[in-house]
């Protein structure tokens, strides 16, 4: 019998994380390393894990993960975007209660692109009167 594999695409700032969810017993891999020697620190890891906490689906699910871009601070909410929208598929009743933790909203922020005839977004170059 095959068992049953969820997908889905989370992404933040400039992240993408591909995320692969199937019954299991809590296994974690991202970029083919565990969880821990990928996000080393604890909170990290806290926060990414927040959809099964929030479900109470800890460590009744395998997850198989690849992350592109970014740091580590967009990986990680690209990650945690991904396995709330995973788990959604799993169960549909888990929308609401995903969603009340506003795990299921795709953060829109994003650096500012720079402007010509400046030096950043929003920094100028200093005012000369004379």
């Amino acid at each position: 019998m095959e068992v049953k594999k969820y997908y889905a695409t989370g992404r933040r700032k400039t992240s993408v994380a591909r995320v692969w969810l199937w019954p299991g017993e809590g296994g974690f891999v991202v970029n083919r390393r565990p969880l821990e020697r990928y996000f080393t620190l604890e909170s990290w890891r806290v926060d990414v894990n927040k959809p099964f906490e929030v479900t109470a689906t800890a460590g009744k699910f395998d997850v198989f993960s690849t992350v592109k871009g970014g740091g580590l601070t967009g990986q990680r909410g690209a990650l945690r975007h991904g396995l709330a929208r995973a788990l959604e598929q799993v169960d549909p009743s888990y929308r609401s209660t995903l969603k009340r933790a506003g795990l299921l909203t795709r953060d829109p922020r994003t650096k500012e692109r720079k402007k010509y005839g400046q030096p950043g977004a929003r920094k100028r170059f200093q005012f000369s009167k004379r």
